[in-house]
């Protein structure tokens, strides 16, 4: 792929990024419900608009490839919003700021996937045999997903290493400071708690990578599909927090759906030398799999509390 249209592509991806933060959304705050429907709506279609040039540019085998990948990187991003959910229900973040740190944690998430997807990629490419590690620890990830149960509550954020580096190096504000991650006070430098939510989202994302990218690997090998599936499933990520946060609990059934999809990209990994599923398949089985989970979860309600995290429109 030329060196041109990857600088293209990417200055394109951030000045959509400035445009949704300090132009269409530029007066802050929470998003309204309806706001973030359409919003989701824009960046999916948005998504679908690039699949259909990739048919016309490189054929129906790579934009399949693409909508397969950008389907499963949704999926797994959908899952993540619980996480970020418990996140900022443990730090207290102010509802008017979780823009703010989810805009400069997807800048950052499009960053580090990058490098992830290059080596990624890269090694697959030299050291075949990464394939089936790969595999292997999605069907592990999948599996440890379905013996918990589908709950993220196991998630602690005070046991995350960099929280607990920054609290030993970083004098840190009291309270927060509006969208300030430092701020001055008595001439000396202090972070905010904002900072500190920041640097666990970012660190988190790392965690999210390791299963994100083995999984979109399964489907394409081609590093151009990869990149753009996930950079366009995490572009609309901010939206989708707003849409969902406030119904997150009416799919307590698709971490289920999620675990038995990682465990099949495992497995067609694992496969792949002797049989391989052709894209077609594979989509028409993700796709299945994610239907069935939000069915089950519309049919079969949680009878169990909402936690605190939730929260209600």
């Amino acid at each position: 792929m030329n060196i041109w249209f990857w600088v293209l592509f990417n200055a394109v991806i951030l000045v959509l990024l400035f445009l949704d933060l300090a132009v269409w959304n530029r007066e802050g705050g929470v998003l309204p419900f309806k706001a973030a429907l359409l919003s989701s709506a824009c960046w999916i279609a948005l998504a679908l608009g690039f699949a259909v040039f990739i048919h016309w540019w490189l054929g129906a085998t790579k934009a399949l490839e693409f909508v397969t990948g950008y389907l499963v990187e949704e999926a797994l991003s959908v899952d993540n919003l619980f996480v970020f959910l418990l996140l900022f229900a443990y730090f207290k973040v102010p509802p008017e700021q979780e823009r703010t740190v989810l805009f400069w944690g997807i800048l950052g998430a499009l960053i580090m996937r990058g490098v992830f997807i290059v080596a990624g990629v890269a090694l697959v490419h030299r050291f075949h045999v990464i394939i089936y590690a790969f595999g292997a620890f999605l069907v592990y990830t999948g599996f440890q997903l379905l013996r918990q149960g589908g709950d993220d509550d196991h998630v602690d954020p005070s046991r995350n290493f960099a929280l607990r580096i920054a609290r030993k190096l970083l004098p840190v504000t009291d309270s927060y400071e509006g969208k300030s991650f430092f701020v001055r006070k008595e001439g000396k430098s202090f972070a905010t708690p904002l900072f500190i939510v920041l640097l666990v989202v970012e660190t988190t994302d790392i965690l999210f990578a390791t299963d994100s990218i083995p999984a979109i690997l399964a489907i394409s090998r081609d590093s151009f599909i990869v990149y753009t599936s996930n950079v366009f499933a995490i572009l609309g990520l901010r939206s989708m927090f707003f849409a969902l946060s406030g119904m997150m609990k009416l799919f307590h059934y698709l971490n289920y759906g999620l675990a038995v999809i990682l465990m099949f990209i495992g497995a067609k990994m694992l496969l792949s030398a002797r049989f391989e599923i052709p894209i077609w398949a594979a989509l028409s089985v993700i796709a299945g799999l994610l239907a069935a989970s939000v069915i089950a979860s519309v049919l079969l309600p949680n009878k169990k509390e909402p936690s605190s995290g939730a929260r209600s429109e």
